[in-house]
């Protein structure tokens, strides 16, 4: 049993590692990037790099990840979260420089793009969940309590998320884009499927 262990360790690393960037490189050589200036490209490749890190966070936060312990994971969880709170500003603040107007459109929910407000809705979902991580001790909020507002919150940014990269055509290639979708939504209820049962189980034995 350990040695399959140890065999499937580099292997789940790799899966991981390939989910995430070979839908990036993909994206690098995408002929639209010859009409995108500097700032949109970044922008652009910030929301991938965001994308990438919200199918990380349910694979931290459950255990997954192999050579990881609970704490190693659950502090790798909480540095994880602040890049991805780095990411999506960058994603924000460069989609403004380049065009202001259609961003004041986005984060007011007047935008005619379908994609817009479940990109916005994921973005204040990330905000406020750093937020109260941030301001969690001075809260007084309880494990219970915090996990609670945690859970739902977390579900709103895998599904906004999910669902702006889908309807966005752009750089990304389609194939490897639905993909890196679907890794984060599976690993996302994978997480949820297993906090249930574990919740269930202590009920019982209660």
């Amino acid at each position: 049993m350990k040695g399959r262990r140890s065999a499937r360790a580099p292997l789940i690393w790799l899966a991981l590692a390939l989910a995430i960037c070979v839908p990036i490189a993909l994206a690098a050589g995408s002929v639209q990037l010859a009409w995108r200036g500097p700032v949109y490209i970044l922008a652009g490749f910030a929301g991938i790099i965001a994308l990438g890190l919200v199918l990380v966070q349910p694979l931290l936060i459950g255990g997954y990840l192999p050579g990881l312990s609970a704490y190693r994971g659950r502090r790798a969880h909480q540095w994880i979260g602040g890049t991805l709170v780095l990411a999506v500003m960058v994603h924000v603040a460069g989609l403004w420089i380049t065009s202001p107007p259609d961003m004041i459109d986005a984060l007011t929910y007047t935008s005619p793009t379908p994609f817009s407000p479940f990109g916005v809705t994921a973005m204040w979902a990330i905000f406020t969940v750093a937020l109260l991580a941030l301001l969690r001790r001075r809260l007084g909020l309880r494990l219970r309590t915090w996990r609670i507002v945690h859970l739902p919150l977390a579900v709103v940014i895998v599904a906004g998320s999910v669902a702006h990269c889908l309807l966005i055509e752009g750089t990304m290639e389609t194939i490897s884009k639905a993909a890196l979708c679907a890794a984060v939504l599976a690993a996302t209820v994978k997480v949820l499927v297993d906090l249930w049962r574990r919740r269930t189980l202590r009920g019982e034995s209660a």
